[in-house]
């Protein structure tokens, strides 16, 4: 859907060239409602006859100083080598032109266009301002003109520092008029881009339909092509004296990415001509899976991705009270397990098969990283992932930056076992990640010898500087955290010596329990654990349990929903991560565990519980680490209970993907429940009962996950309906919720918030 943009306030504008791009815009702002005069100037008279009978224009001419008179707006959509004539003649009419004339182009390269332009007019005008629509079909003149060809594409403008703000804000308005998306980027970042996934592939379509075209049977071949060749080869019908253009304006980026394709089929042809079935399933699987991975970070508003594109809308949660919470269900697999079977299974010798993933864009994100650290990896299907590990130092340098998304867990432990390695790399996440503070695993990684440069505050990108002597350290964390402790374990895998870290309260122990099962020996010692450096891992299978965090918020649906019964199947029930069962039993939750086992290392169960009154508790400080990430629900919880419940000790819940103490405390106070805010926790009074215990309201989720799905849950017992904003990131730890929360009674709805 096109985004809702404020039309044009242009007197007069210009559009030079009147083809397919040029007559599409007239017809996108004829569209849009836009009041000033049309104007077109083009060479050829026809052209320009044709797009006054469409309506298109009300005017045009062959001459451009004839039309200029007015004018507050140029669009310049000419071939790129034509740009510096035109702008020489514009050059030289501009006293004709309105006081606050703007100029912009369409053109695919900008570095040409931007040395055309300083030639032209002796410098870089301040009210010109550089653009290229991403859009465009292989039909070309006037006639083609559709005024839906900007629609959900992108815009992509490319100002120099001193380009005027008025300017810029006018042509952005005119593109946002015509549905467009619009972005920002540096001239010469956007002619690498563009040679990559525009110039590159029309390239590579023109020589293969004419070299396809030039043999005897090219009557067979193009008589029995597949879908395939046609929807690859179509853009082999764009105009030709455009791409020429393209090409010959563009030749330095276009050449150097023809030079990595080329290196990449030379690689491609040696795995053939060898029969490397491993390497051909390594690149043929990256491939597949960057594809849909990479379509799914561009279309989802869960990540800003690429260049900080913004999404075309956010989605909104609208929770009704009341409900029930019966049946049986199974959560997702756990997040933090299916995160690291990827990682250890990479670096292990063998081939790990691993059932239960969580296919959630948090662990597609590790999946993707190591695809581009070129480990083959089939799957996911349904749960089920083969990696082919390459062992400890087998990984390879990634063509650019690993991104991460949402990922904390994920850029934690990819630092440590990043550090070990003899390449450089660079760690970058979405914007909400970017803000996340990475000193606590940066600092001790460098007192192991690491290089690692952050940005300020020790956020990300991480730039880690491979080829380092890593040593074993003994570290006294300052602050519980599982994924310092398993990043530091990571590094020690490289480190020389005994890598040892101590803990002041119990953390979930994962990353221990998985390096055992796969044959690296971890010991531990009370509240230190430690292990050598210089061994080896040896593929396991691994089950990946429900996880306890997802669970978590049905389990708090259920305690606060009278004549709720709801078992949760396959739940991980590690000592480490218990502390939302402990905290829940201990403020009289009917909360048993049935049918308990172990599944590779990992204990579970079904969770089985029961609606009773709840009361307030003081929290034991001994189980805040095994809660963590479970306090914006059980804050709901405590919110229902009779009396009051207090929480100290939990000051890192002021560093999650939000500040989760307050984003709770500013969702209570909207609600109308009571509580008193502290800088390490929160007291929460609750109403009890069986009536409502506060009111509805409209809540902001702040973008993180766990904040949206807790105050879905408080719904149940409010007095009216929440609504709340800004929920798309539950799908990268919950993929599933919303279906779940509707089959055990919940009455949840979905919708795009406006633009």
């Amino acid at each position: 859907m096109a985004r809702q943009a404020t039309i044009p306030r242009e007197s007069r504008l210009l559009i030079v060239g009147l083809g397919l791009i040029g007559g599409s815009l007239a017809a996108a702002l004829r569209r849009s409602g836009f009041e000033g005069e049309l104007l077109a100037c083009d060479p050829d008279a026809e052209e320009i006859a044709r797009g006054v009978e469409m309506g298109l224009i009300d005017r045009g001419d062959t001459r451009l100083s004839a039309m200029l008179d007015g004018v507050s707006l140029v669009v310049l959509a000419v071939p790129v080598l034509a740009m510096r004539g035109v702008m020489e003649e514009l050059a030289a009419a501009l006293g004709r032109a309105a006081p606050n004339l703007v100029i912009t182009d369409v053109g695919s390269t900008k570095s040409a266009i931007r040395q055309a332009a300083e030639q032209a007019f002796g410098r870089l005008p301040p009210n010109l301002v550089l653009g290229h629509p991403i859009a465009g079909s292989e039909k070309s003149g006037v006639a083609a003109a559709d005024p839906a060809l900007y629609v959900g594409h992108k815009v992509i403008l490319t100002p120099a520092p001193d380009t005027d703000g008025d300017a810029l804000a006018r042509v952005r308005a005119l593109w946002c008029a015509a549905g467009a998306e619009v972005l920002e980027m540096d001239v010469a970042r956007h002619d690498q881009v563009l040679a990559r996934t525009s110039h590159l592939p029309h390239l590579l379509a023109f020589s293969l339909v004419d070299t396809l075209a030039r043999q005897d049977e090219r009557l067979e071949i193009f008589r029995y092509a597949a879908g395939g060749f046609r929807d690859f080869t179509r853009i082999a019908g764009s105009d030709p004296v455009m791409w020429r253009d393209i090409f010959v304006a563009n030749r330095e980026a276009v050449l150097a990415a023809l030079d990595d394709f080329e290196a990449g089929v030379a690689r491609l042809r040696r795995a053939v001509e060898a029969g490397d079935t491993d390497a051909m399933l390594a690149t043929f699987d990256r491939a597949s899976h960057a594809r849909h991975y990479f379509d799914s970070l561009l279309n989802q508003t869960s990540y800003q991705a690429e260049y900080q594109m913004q999404a075309h809308g956010k989605l909104r949660y609208r929770a009704g009270p009341g409900g029930a919470v019966t049946g049986r269900i199974r959560v997702p697999g756990d997040k933090s397990i299916s995160h690291r079977s990827i990682m250890l299974g990479a670096l292990a010798d063998g081939v790990t098969e691993v059932s239960g993933f969580l296919e959630g864009e948090d662990s597609l994100a590790t999946l993707q990283a190591f695809r581009e650290m070129g480990v083959a990896i089939e799957g996911p299907h349904q749960g089920r992932v083969t990696v082919h590990g390459v062992g400890l130092h087998g990984l390879k340098a990634p063509a650019g930056p690993l991104y991460v998304g949402n990922a904390g867990t994920a850029m934690r432990l990819f630092a440590g076992l990043l550090a070990g390695q003899a390449f450089d790399t660079e760690l970058t996440g979405d914007a909400s990640l970017t803000k996340r503070p990475m000193g606590r695993v940066a600092d001790p990684l460098r007192e192991m010898g690491a290089v690692i440069e952050t940005t300020e505050g020790g956020r990300p990108p991480l730039k880690i500087r491979g080829g380092q002597r890593l040593r074993g350290i003994a570290y006294d964390m300052p602050m519980a955290s599982a994924q310092v402790k398993s990043c530091l374990l990571l590094a020690g895998l490289y480190a020389e010596g005994e890598t040892r870290v101590r803990e002041p309260a119990p953390t979930r122990d994962h990353t221990e329990r998985m390096l055992g099962g796969f044959g690296y020996p971890v010991e531990r010692e009370g509240d230190t654990c430690w292990l050598q450096g210089g061994g080896r891992l040896t593929a396991a299978p691994i089950d990946v349990p429900a996880d306890i965090s997802s669970a978590t918020f049905f389990l708090v649906a259920a305690a606060i929903t009278p004549g709720a019964d709801l078992v949760l199947e396959h739940v991980g029930i590690n000592p480490t991560r218990i502390g939302v069962i402990n905290i829940l039993q201990l403020m009289g939750a009917d909360l048993r565990l049935e049918n308990p086992r172990e599944v590779g290392g990992e204990p579970v169960a079904d969770l089985h519980i029961r609606h009773v009154p709840l009361k307030g508790i003081d929290i034991p400080l001994d189980q805040v680490p095994l809660a963590i990430d479970e306090f914006p629900a059980l804050f709901v919880a405590a919110a229902n209970a009779e009396g009051t419940t207090r929480l100290r000790g939990a000051e890192e819940l002021r560093v999650k993907e939000s500040d989760r103490l307050k984003a709770m405390a500013d969702g209570f106070a909207i609600l109308g429940i009571e509580h008193q805010l502290f800088d390490d926790g929160i007291d929460i009074v609750g109403g009890g009962g069986e009536a409502p215990n506060y009111t509805g309201g409209r809540i902001d989720s702040l973008g993180d996950h766990r904040i949206a799905m807790a105050f879905t849950v408080a719904a149940l017992r409010a007095s009216g309906e929440i609504v709340i904003d800004d929920c798309a990131n539950v799908a990268t730890s919950f993929p599933g919720f919303v279906t779940l929360a509707r089959r055990v009674g919940l009455s949840l709805q979905e919708e795009q918030e406006a633009s």
